[in-house]
């Protein structure tokens, strides 16, 4: 039993497969086009990435393809229950997911940059989502891969979250080393009274 992501497969509809492939493909779009737009630097702004840009692309799109190839080859270990209802959850996750990466890239305007950088004059962000967390658009990028590797519905797929996770953790602590090196004591007051990820978590 394969996710119903693919047209011919027990349980698809046109409906599932088409919501499943627009969603993924507006995504795909968005990123590619994001980062043509930010691929440039600001004027004056110190390039502090270390690989990490290219390490994070690499392990989202490894997460998102593996994902879907887990649930191909193993179809002994997809969900069979709740099947519908979790798929849905899954499309949420994906917009919701989007969403907030979005949000906070808007928020942030030219200081946000494709790749890891300070500029001299540049100040810490602490209004909208990161009043409460640091890095709200990498969690909106996690949720939206964790709601692709739902709606495969199946549990090997969970899997494919491990190399992502891997990819945005050394992401985040290339730039908050950056950071604090840019922009001193701010910076290190913000993260004491924030998380990364989720508000009052993690």
């Amino acid at each position: 039993m394969r996710p119903p992501i693919f047209f011919g497969v027990a349980g698809a509809t046109w409906a599932t497969v088409l919501v499943f492939r627009i969603s993924t493909y507006i995504w795909v779009g968005s990123e590619i086009w994001l980062g043509y737009k930010k691929r440039l630097l600001p004027a004056g702004a110190k390039l502090r990435d270390r690989g990490s840009k290219w390490v994070l692309i690499g392990s989202i799109w490894a997460a998102a393809i593996l994902g879907i190839g887990l649930a191909v080859l193993f179809p002994q270990t997809d969900i069979t229950t709740h099947r519908t209802a979790l798929f849905v959850v899954g499309l949420i996750f994906l917009w919701a997911g989007m969403g907030l990466r979005w949000y906070p890239i808007l928020a942030l305007g030219t200081s946000f940059t494709s790749e890891v950088a300070t500029r001299a004059d540049q100040q810490v962000m602490q209004s909208g989502p990161y009043r409460l967390i640091r890095h709200p658009s990498y969690t909106g990028g996690m949720l939206t891969l964790l709601g692709i590797v739902v709606c495969c519905l199946n549990w090997v797929s969970l899997a494919a979250l491990i190399p992502a996770f891997a990819g945005y953790g050394y992401r985040i602590r290339v730039e908050e080393e950056a950071l604090v090196d840019g922009l001193g004591d701010e910076y290190r007051e913000y993260m004491r009274r924030t998380r990364r990820l989720i508000p009052f978590i993690l």
